[in-house]
């Protein structure tokens, strides 16, 4: 089906990036993988070129988009098959805290240097023992004077090594019956005493992306670093949960297209038994059912992203949508992944990376059984 979302604007936009990723990222992701790490340059390039919070008003040194524009760059990325270059955390999942919950100084002081890639953000909610029961956290932030003393761990933090902010959950409440109403969010920057990076995580996908552990000792940090007031830090997190699961479900969309078109070329070109795969019954019937699965996921997902797009906070749905796009990515790549064969064990193929890179979906940014119980919720259950 046409989509309709998008202007002729955005198309422009789609076009700059798609040559921005073909210069800047597919000659180097082999590189990057090996190192488990995105070179920092590249961070600096995508902010020079506008790719970096382009929604952001010009006042902050954004461009004056919409989330549109950043939908684009996650489809794109997809398609060239780019899992550790995390933009789209940056820019549309850690950014929009400083940007919605930040005061006036506050934002004058970060959202420039998000802007340009001079700062690369991350988000510090997991903990070791916790996962997605964000109300379970055990990092500490204790007021002394004008500062707050942190002391705790994290874990699975993604730009965990490049990143130069850190937008933190802790409890500032240690009351058990204020476990909501106990979190606030902090800015800790990456050079502040008590702060360390731990080892970079390896990790089944997403390998040139620097997942890491991130530890607090006695951080101090003012009080001019909290986000909002104090104990409205789970609110914050549930207000931006929502989009963060919109980013993810649209990276599975255009991970589930991706991988079909791959596997279309590859069906059309490799032969068994003296013919082409795709003039097989079994290659037909699977791929319609593939191509299926996708074109009814992007008809709901291109209604929801227009509607978020607006402004319309829809945590229903985007909790949805997390479930469904993530699913069907799932199946997909494993069904594509199928007709490769033992190439699709091989690393240089696109659909083996991608198989792996899928895994993780149905897990962060809240697992499918946590979304299933948020939709629950939402139909009175």
């Amino acid at each position: 089906m046409d989509r309709t979302i998008y202007s002729e604007e955005h198309e422009l936009f789609r076009k700059a990036f798609r040559t921005f990723a073909e210069r800047e990222i597919v000659p180097h992701q082999a590189r990057w993988s090996e190192a488990g790490m995105v070179d920092r340059e590249a961070w600096t390039k995508a902010g020079q070129a506008g790719f970096l919070c382009p929604w952001l008003e010009p006042e902050y040194g954004g461009a004056g988009g919409d989330f549109l524009h950043s939908a684009v760059i996650i489809e794109e990325l997809a398609r060239v098959f780019e899992s550790g270059f995390a933009l789209s955390l940056h820019s549309d999942v850690v950014v929009p805290y400083l940007h919605e919950f930040g005061n006036q100084e506050q934002k004058q002081r970060w959202l420039p240097g998000c802007a340009s890639g001079e700062l690369v953000t991350a988000v510090a909610m997991t903990e070791p023992g916790t996962g997605s029961d964000l109300a379970g956290i055990t990092t500490t932030a204790r007021r002394d004077g004008d500062d707050y003393v942190l002391n705790g761990a994290k874990t699975f933090i993604s730009n965990g090594q490049l990143c130069d902010l850190v937008v933190v959950a802790a409890k500032t409440d240690l009351d058990p019956s204020h476990a909501h109403q106990g979190i606030s969010l902090f800015v800790v920057e990456a050079t502040r005493p008590g702060f360390s990076k731990g080892k970079r995580l390896h990790k089944m996908g997403m390998a040139s992306q620097d997942t890491s552990e991130l530890a607090f000792e006695d951080c101090r940090v003012p009080a001019a670093n909290r986000l909002g007031e104090e104990g409205s830090g789970f609110f914050m997190l549930m207000r931006k949960l929502a989009q963060e699961r919109l980013v993810v479900a649209l990276g599975s969309q255009a991970g589930a297209e991706a991988v079909l078109a791959e596997t279309l070329r590859y069906v059309n070109e490799r032969k068994a038994f003296g013919k082409p795969l795709a003039a097989f019954q079994n290659t037909k019937f699977k791929l319609a059912q593939c191509a299926t699965e996708v074109e009814v996921g992007r008809t709901f997902l291109d209604v929801l992203t227009a509607r978020h797009a607006s402004g319309t906070l829809l945590a229903k749905e985007c909790s949805m949508a997390k479930l469904w796009q993530t699913e069907m990515l799932g199946r997909v790549v494993d069904e594509c992944l199928q007709f490769f064969g033992g190439y699709g064990y091989m690393l240089e193929y696109p659909v083996t990376r991608a198989y792996m890179d899928a895994r993780v979906q149905r897990i962060f940014a809240g697992t499918s059984e946590v979304m299933k119980i948020i939709i629950a919720k939402q139909l009175g259950l």
